[in-house]
Formats: structure tokens, C-alpha cells, sequence
């Protein structure tokens, strides 16, 4: 009875390759080829979804890493994201490895202390976040982190007066980054093609439970390896449908939303709130 029950046998993986590419950027940059004007994300705010197509997320990626060559980011440093999980999330993290960067997420519930050492650790030289309440955390110990040069912030509201040449909106930042791939036009597919399957990707950090938080080491090969194999036993493509609500910075929504989708071209879903989960659910499907 034991050896029936885990009998896996049945079960014939596919070995089909859905996307070339050896690296998070050159599977991204695939993608957006091949699916073109094809509905990728959708976010529900204010009650309404606001779509993405792969050749829109494609364009704002390209400003936001242009953004972040303009601001001095180089190969294989560091830029974090504080947020939670929203479609800007997923953009910040793309642009950050298609520039060549190191991308590492912390969760919105860690306290100001907890940010500082996390970036120290890491060595951030940009940390996105989310909005005024993370803003907060990342001032009251920015003059701690001496490798900081800005802080980049999504959602504006209630800041708009904010003056402060250390921060600098997600708009502002896509602005900048328009006008340096406007100078600078093949930077960044040549920091796409360079980055190698053997680098650091991501940064994912342990909970810290027995002592400090100790960031894991991802490698794009080993980002890319998983993704495929997770792909050929969940398999789903451009038709199937994905809440994405848990943190993006922990592994298990990183994998198994953003890079399984980026993958398959499932559509990846953002949910208003945790509270909205059924009812969005019920919407999609």
C-alpha cells in the first residue's frame, strides 16, 4: 500500500524548453519577443484591473534599468526592494538583473532595524520602496548605510512635497532612464547579454529565527534550472490564470509566481489585499 501511494512513476515530465535563455534576462528578453502585445499582469486598484502587456512591462523595465545605470548602479552590485507584493515589485526586480544587478527583497513587515542590517549585509546601493510607510524605515537609518546613493519610491501619495535630493520617484527614476537609453541605446541589452549563468541573481534572506538573517545565494543557472523543471510538472501556459499575493521576496512566490509565469506566460495576477483574495479570485476565473 506504502509503495502505491508513492508511486510517482505515472507521472512524464515534459522535457519541452518553452524559452531559450540561460539567464533571468535572456529568458525575459525572449519572452517579450515571442508574446509580444500578449496580456502578462494585471493589478486591481481601486477597483479596477489595470493590464500589462509583455511589451509594456518590456518598456518599463528597460526605463527603470536605465534609471539605474544613469544612477551609477554596476554589474553585480546590489539594489533591494522593501514592498509588498505589487507589479512594481516584479518590474524593480527584472530591470535590476537585466542591468546586471544582484536583486534582494525584504519583507514589508521587517522593522527599520532589520532593513538596516539587511542592506549593509548586502551591500545595497539602491533600495526601492513601496510607499510612505517604507520610506520611513528607510530614512530613519539611511545615514547608517554609507554604499546607499538613492532610495526610489513606487507610490508617491502623500509625499508629494517631499524634497529630498536622496529619494526619487519610480516616475522620476523611468523619466531618467529614458533620457539615458536615449544616450547610452545598446548599454543595456549588452549588460543583458553579459550577465552569465553563473552569477548571482538573487539575494534571499532566512527568517532569522536563531540568530541574524543570513542571505541565500541564487545563481541564474540555478534560478533558470528550477523554473524549467518546476515548469514541466506544473504545467500551465499563456491561457492559465495566477494569484499572485504572497511576498516576493520570499522564494516560494519568486519561483513559483513571477519566474514560473515569466516562464510559461501564464497570466500573473496581483491581488488588491489579502482580505480580497476570494473575490479576486472569483473575478479572474
Amino acid at each position: 500500500m506504502a509503495n502505491q501511494l508513492w508511486d510517482l512513476s505515472h507521472i512524464q515530465p515534459s522535457t519541452e524548453i518553452v524559452l531559450q535563455g540561460e539567464t533571468i534576462p535572456q529568458v525575459f528578453w525572449n519572452a517579450v519577443h515571442k508574446r509580444g502585445d500578449t496580456v502578462w499582469m494585471r493589478q486591481k486598484h481601486l477597483g479596477i484591473w489595470r493590464s500589462w502587456s509583455w511589451s509594456e512591462t518590456a518598456t518599463a523595465v528597460r526605463e527603470i534599468a536605465g534609471g539605474l545605470m544613469a544612477l551609477g548602479l554596476q554589474p553585480r552590485e546590489t539594489a533591494a526592494i522593501l514592498s509588498n507584493t505589487v507589479i512594481e515589485w516584479v518590474l524593480a526586480d527584472l530591470a535590476i538583473l537585466c542591468a546586471g544587478g544582484v536583486s534582494n527583497g525584504i519583507y514589508p513587515t521587517d522593522a527599520p532595524s532589520q532593513v538596516q542590517y539587511l542592506c549593509e549585509d548586502s551591500r545595497t546601493t539602491v533600495l526601492f520602496v513601496e510607499d510612505d510607510e517604507q520610506l520611513d524605515k528607510a530614512l530613519e537609518v539611511r545615514d547608517q548605510l554609507p554604499l546607499l546613493r538613492k532610495i526610489v519610491v513606487f507610490d508617491m501619495e502623500g509625499l508629494r512635497k517631499l524634497d529630498d535630493p536622496g529619494v526619487i520617484s519610480l516616475d522620476a527614476l523611468r523619466e531618467l532612464g529614458r533620457q539615458y537609453n536615449t544616450s547610452h541605446p545598446d548599454e543595456l541589452m549588452q549588460r543583458s547579454k553579459a550577465v552569465k549563468p553563473d552569477d548571482l541573481a538573487i539575494l534571499v534572506y532566512t527568517s532569522g529565527t536563531t540568530g541574524k538573517s543570513k542571505g541565500a545565494m541564487h545563481l541564474h543557472s540555478g534560478l533558470v534550472y528550477t523554473m524549467r523543471g518546476y515548469s514541466s510538472l506544473v504545467q500551465q501556459d499563456e491561457t492559465d490564470e495566477r494569484m499572485c499575493f504572497l511576498p516576493l521576496c520570499h522564494i516560494a512566490e519568486r519561483m513559483g509566481g513571477e519566474y514560473h509565469c515569466l516562464y510559461t506566460g501564464a497570466k500573473l495576477n496581483f491581488v488588491e489585499n489579502p482580505e480580497t483574495i476570494p473575490e479576486n479570485v472569483r473575478e479572474i476565473a
